[in-house]
């Protein structure tokens, strides 16, 4: 597209868009019900699925957690707050959207018993479950729905008891964190006496306004925003918690200042806190976690000592890949001290597009905090984290998104300045990852490396990605060398991966095992013998989908770079008797800096089949080869961003998958559809616009006009007035005009996600509408970004399973079609 064209097109879409924008959506004569798909569909939804599994310190206990079902539509329906950026019940002062856990069971791993746990609420609703650092006891919220109890759970007994009333604040703060003796927990309660809600004033006191001095201050498009006084006031009063501690008998004492906290951290040896306490002004244009904040030093009992920083809004980050804030940030107590704080801080202002020697400073301060913070070491690219061992051996990395580059230092804390780099490798180069370090409980109760009994190696566990699919493995790694010793690897035809190592010992393992068509279980494995024991026998939770065929694929592309899916055909399918079938394919595009990296198998080919309702899958049970999963890599080098070559090589992925289902003899040609969720939706759009590979689409909670977010999409690091052809050029809706195949939108219409807002699927359909495209817009009442709602989820199958027999299966042939309507490019 020429620069002539691009200016033709921004012209076009300044004229339009208002008047789309004033386009009814079509009336409907009546009311329009929620729909059933047929009853083999609808069990995905109704059927109660498998427990969650934690184990207890010692390992002696899994605990065999129940979950919530689907919500019903009248549960999502109930008064909902959305503010700054965070979502919460005003009736109970909890998350509006959480799963919960409706019931315990102890199991002792040796023996097998499994014991009830007593005395847990009637109806239970059960969040933040939390151990306590010797694993005696767990503590957790009951949501009720006035408000959060406090529960702990006592091991030995399997007893559980409420400590306090329906006090506790869950929408923001931290809600409950064991102290260090074990014997108390940090809280945050609602404040006492707050009195009733602000109430809306009739009729506003003035404008609302915002002002920018000359500033450049570009930010994402964030959703649930404050926007005005009286949002600010409902914040204020729902976010101000009063800390405090309650001790296991249930005594309740308040400590520290009420505030708005975005933290409260309490140091290794219970001796000092630090807090985030967010302040005026509040921004409209980020979420409450960007807020301007102040980070204080406090003792025990929440008395300020000092104040370490004020930090201004993330408004205020400069744009670009690597940006970040000025001032202290990711502040954080080192592990393997009794109390002593580290953070980091940029030493080129934020700004990624400054020429500069160290990127990010790291400094230490301990206590009694009466010196300076002391710098620990200067870092090339942005700071990653550091995971804490002992006084000896820390592992610091770092990394720069725009090279895609990721390092691993080794270092000394007493002596930080002689590090050494033990790993340095691509963060897209799956088959060279080694794993993350296995983790211990030190006398802190904090989280450090597992070191190896000569304390000069540490294990690593990762997911093993090769051409053969993800292998998982325990590795002993050397520290001064790197090298590894495998002790532990999944083998096939099964899918394992490790859960824990018992008494922190390799020699035995607690691991999952799946196959194809065998839900994950938990198994005792000896390495050394490789002997295993079952310790839960969890049945197959959709067993319609025991005789459907699964096979993980690979194929090429035209240029030679590998692709992978997953196929799926229905039960009793011979391809010899049948011939090809009517083919949905399910993809979403990720982006590469190079071929190899781009070609990586990830996935397993022996890993168990879960369905999800918000899946692909349920439309194989009606007769559709389904390839999920579908390949969709964007190519781009260190010259040439991905979107810049976005449209062209998704061509080559789709026209690859296509030739390949169709030369398997499993897919006719002339029955395919395609779909995706959200950016799946934006390269369904796309495909059917610039491809007539496709007979009809499916694409949910999408974005198509990326006009409507300037300042960056996905990991694209330029904006619009960057490059304003290029937001126009990748833009579906800039193509809604050259879309002839049947197009079904759905979206919900609480969508949360950046960038995908609800408006983004009605002007699209609008433009489509106007061009006289055959297609169908359908707003999820109460949904987010995901959908959630058993009706909601019940109608998503019916709607997509209506759409694809309608406009796929049961469509007549089209050749005569495609030669009228063929596709040409600007």
């Amino acid at each position: 597209m020429n620069l002539k064209t691009t200016r033709l097109m921004l012209l076009w879409c300044m004229l339009w868009l208002p008047a789309l924008s004033q386009l009814p959506l079509q009336a409907q004569d009546k009311p329009f019900t929620y729909q059933v798909p047929d009853s083999v569909m609808a069990q995905l939804v109704n059927r109660p699925g498998t427990p969650t599994v934690s184990f207890s310190r010692d390992y002696r206990y899994m605990m065999l957690q129940s979950r919530s079902e689907s919500p019903s539509i009248a549960d999502l329906a109930q008064e909902e707050l959305r503010l700054a950026g965070i979502r919460f019940n005003p009736a109970n002062n909890a998350p509006s959207r959480a799963g919960y856990t409706t019931n315990i069971t102890l199991k002792e791993i040796r023996t097998g018993v499994e014991r009830p746990v007593e005395g847990l609420p009637i109806n239970a609703r059960l969040t933040d479950m939390t151990w306590s650092n010797d694993g005696s006891r767990m503590a957790f919220l009951n949501m009720t729905d006035t408000g959060n109890e406090l529960w702990i759970l006592e091991l030995a007994t399997a007893t559980a008891r409420r400590l306090t009333g329906a006090v506790i604040n869950n929408v923001f703060g931290p809600s409950i964190q064991w102290m260090p003796d074990q014997k108390s927990l940090l809280v945050g309660m609602v404040l006492p006496n707050r009195g009733e809600r602000p109430k809306k004033p009739l009729a506003p006191i003035g404008p609302i306004v915002q002002e920018n001095t000359g500033e450049r201050n570009a930010v994402r498009t964030y959703q649930d925003m404050l926007s005005n006084p009286y949002d600010e006031q409902l914040f204020e009063y729902f976010f101000t918690i009063q800390p405090a501690l309650v001790d296991v008998n249930g005594t309740l004492t308040p400590i520290a200042n009420p505030g708005i906290y975005s933290e409260l951290s309490v140091s290794p040896d219970g001796g000092f806190m630090v807090a985030t306490i967010l302040q005026k002004p509040y921004s409209y244009l980020v979420p409450a976690s960007g807020f301007n904040r102040t980070v204080v030093l406090m003792d025990q009992m929440g008395m300020m000592l000092k104040k370490i920083a004020d930090l201004p809004s993330i408004e205020k980050i400069p744009t670009g890949r690597g940006a970040t804030s000025t001032g202290p940030r990711s502040i954080s107590w080192r592990a393997d001290a009794p109390a002593s704080l580290v953070w980091v801080e940029a030493l080129d202002g934020g700004d990624p597009r400054k020429e500069v020697a160290y990127r990010d400073e790291v400094f230490s301060w301990s206590a009694p905090f009466n010196g300076k913070p002391v710098s620990m070491t200067k870092l090339q690219y942005r700071f990653s984290g550091i995971q804490w061992g002992n006084d000896k051996t820390a592992l610091l990395s770092e990394g720069w998104a725009s090279s895609q580059i990721t390092r691993t230092w080794v270092f000394n804390p007493t002596k930080p300045v002689e590090k050494r780099i033990l790993l340095e490798r691509s963060t897209q180069d799956s088959y060279n990852n080694p794993g993350t370090p296995r983790l211990t409980r030190n006398k802190f109760g904090r989280s450090v490396l597992l070191f190896t009994p000569n304390g000069k190696g540490i294990y690593m566990a990762g997911q093993g990605a090769s051409p053969q699919g993800n292998q998982p493995f325990l590795d002993e790694m050397d520290l001064s060398t790197a090298k590894t010793k495998r002790l532990w690897q999944s083998k096939a035809p099964f899918y394992e991966n490790l859960a824990a190592m018992i008494d922190d010992k390799p020699d035995r393992l607690i691991i999952t095992r799946e196959s194809i068509d065998s839900p994950p279980n938990y198994y005792i494995v000896e390495t050394a013998s490789g002997a295993l024991t079952q310790i839960t026998s969890f049945q197959h939770p959709n067993p319609e989908f025991l005789a459907v065929t699964k096979e993980f694929i690979k194929y090429k592309r035209a240029d030679g770079i590998d692709m992978t899916g997953t196929l799926y055909l229905p039960a009793g399918y011979n391809k010899e008797k049948d011939g090809p079938l009517p083919m949905l394919m399910w993809a979403y595009p990720r982006e590469f800096r190079s071929a190899d990296e781009a070609g990586q198998v990830t996935g397993s080919p022996y890993a168990f089949t879960r369905v999800s309702p918000n899946s692909a899958l349920p439309y194989v049970l009606a007769g559709y080869a389904v390839l999920d999963d579908a390949s969709m890599p964007i190519v781009g080098t260190a010259e040439i961003e991905p979107n810049d070559v976005f449209i062209e090589q998704l061509k080559l992925n789709a026209d690859a998958a296509v030739n390949e289902m169709v030369s398997r003899g499993v897919a006719d040609r002339d029955r395919i559809a395609v779909g995706g969720h959200s950016y799946g939706a934006f390269m369904t759009a796309h495909l059917l616009a610039h491809t007539d590979l496709f007979r009809a689409g499916i694409a949910r909670s999408g974005a198509y006009n990326r006009t409507l977010t300037p300042f960056g999409f996905q990991s694209e690091p330029r904006t619009f007035w960057d490059d304003t052809e290029l937001y126009v050029t990748i833009s579906p809706f800039t193509y809604a005009n050259k879309i002839n195949e049947p197009l079904l939108m759905i979206h919900g219409t609480a969508d949360n996600n950046s960038g995908t807002f609800p408006i983004q699927s009605e002007r699209m359909y609008a433009a489509l509408k106007g061009h006289g495209a055959t297609t169908r817009l359908v707003m999820l009442p109460e949904e987010s970004h995901g959908y959630a709602a058993k009706e909601s989820l019940l109608h998503l199958m019916w709607e997509s399973s209506t759409w694809l027999d309608n406009y796929v299966k049961n469509a007549p042939p089209r050749t005569a079609e495609i030669k009228k309507n063929v596709k040409t490019e600007d």
